[in-house]
């Protein structure tokens, strides 16, 4: 591999960043074959051009500059054709962990709509959602009663959101949650691309005494600039067949059920 120059790195690392949009400062160093060292100074280059923002041994794009995270760089319809099949895989496994009586929380996203479509048919539920994609699906459910936490449309994620909303959350009371999410690392936590987003997660967390995450592979080792949870928080993650050794390890040392769609 060639040596690159100084504002060839710097380069890279954005280009790196805008694809990934948070990365561990060593996944950087591998990547470009330099030194933790190295790339801390160009690190170092980049916030002072305030290109970048460095948290606990990552980095992350300036949301302010490339506007990551906010609405207009994301689409719920866009973001459903893409791994359709895994997250179809995902939803049908996770709905298969429902039982009689459950009550459930349903998270916005679209893996977690998976999961509504699959409810089981004759089984009596209560399904929380504030997504109307969820809700749409869970009205249709003939033993299916659907609570609705209402608010200001998020129209890009489906996902209604407000004060009153999040004391609804607060006040209900789930046997599990069904919590997507947009980045996962055992070091940086489970995240989330916008504020808003993290204050619901963080309420339906509350309210659940089993909180299941549901994310498709690729999910693994990517950080968003929100956090939400740490990974063992979780009892139970619910994920495809594309996870590597590494998240199993990871899963086993934490006593985290992983459960492969």
């Amino acid at each position: 591999m060639a040596i690159l120059t100084k504002e060839e790195r710097l380069d890279r690392i954005i280009d790196m960043l805008k694809r990934e949009n948070g990365l561990p400062i060593q996944t950087i160093a591998d990547h470009l074959s330099v030194s933790h060292m190295t790339v801390r100074r160009d690190l170092e280059t980049l916030v002072n051009r305030e290109l970048v923002r460095l948290i606990h041994g990552g980095v992350l794009l300036n949301p302010e500059v490339y506007a990551v995270g906010r609405d207009s760089t994301y689409s719920l319809i866009a973001a459903g054709s893409v791994n359709a099949q895994k997250k179809r895989a995902i939803g049908v496994k996770a709905a298969s962990l429902i039982e009689p009586e459950d009550t459930l929380i349903i998270d916005s996203g679209s893996t977690t709509e998976w999961i509504a479509r699959y409810l089981p048919e004759t089984m009596p539920l209560t399904v929380l959602s504030y997504a109307l994609n969820v809700v749409t699906e869970t009205a249709r459910r003939e033993n299916c009663r659907s609570v609705f936490a209402g608010g200001v449309l998020h129209e890009n994620l489906l996902m209604f959101e407000s004060p009153e909303g999040l004391d609804q959350i607060r006040r209900f009371r789930a046997t599990k949650a069904f919590v997507s999410a947009a980045g996962v690392s055992e070091e940086f936590g489970v995240t989330c691309a916008n504020a808003y987003e993290r204050e619901t997660k963080r309420t339906v967390m509350g309210s659940a005494a089993e909180r299941i995450l549901v994310v498709d592979s690729t999910k693994f080792g990517l950080i968003r600039p929100e956090y939400f949870a740490g990974l063992s928080e979780f009892q139970a993650v619910v994920t495809d067949d594309g996870v590597d050794t590494g998240v199993r390890r990871t899963m086993k040392k934490l006593g985290i059920r992983l459960v492969i769609g």
